[in-house]
C-alpha cells in the first residue's frame, strides 16, 4: 500500500499522516484490490464555519475513485471522506462479483 501525502497551504503534520494512515489501512486490508491512495488537505480560507478540506483519492483497477470534505477540523473531514470512500468501494466491489 503506498499513500502519498499533499499539503496545499497547510503546515505539514506527522499526527494528521499517522491518523489518515491508520484509517486507510482499514479500506485496504478490506479491499484486496487497491493500489494506492492520494490524500491532499488544503485550507478555505473564505469558509467562516468549516474550511479543512481533505480529498482522497483512491487508485485501483478501473476507474479511480475520489472523495473530499470539508469540516471544521481534519480529522473530522478525514472520516468523513473516508465513509463516502467505503460506500463506493462496496458498489465497486459488487461489479468485481459479478465477473
Amino acid at each position: 500500500m503506498t499513500v502519498n501525502f499533499e499539503y496545499v497551504g497547510v503546515d505539514v503534520s506527522d499526527s494528521l499522516n499517522a491518523f489518515s494512515e491508520e484509517k486507510l489501512d482499514k479500506l485496504f486490508n478490506r479491499y484486496e484490490f487497491l493500489i494506492s491512495a492520494t490524500v491532499r488537505f488544503k485550507n478555505d480560507s473564505n469558509s467562516h464555519d468549516k474550511g479543512d478540506i481533505c480529498d482522497i483519492e483512491l487508485s485501483l483497477p478501473g476507474p479511480r475513485i475520489f472523495a473530499t470534505s470539508n469540516e471544521a477540523q481534519y480529522e473530522v473531514a478525514v472520516r468523513e471522506t473516508i465513509k463516502d470512500l467505503e460506500r463506493q468501494l462496496k458498489k465497486r466491489k459488487e461489479v468485481y462479483k459479478t465477473h
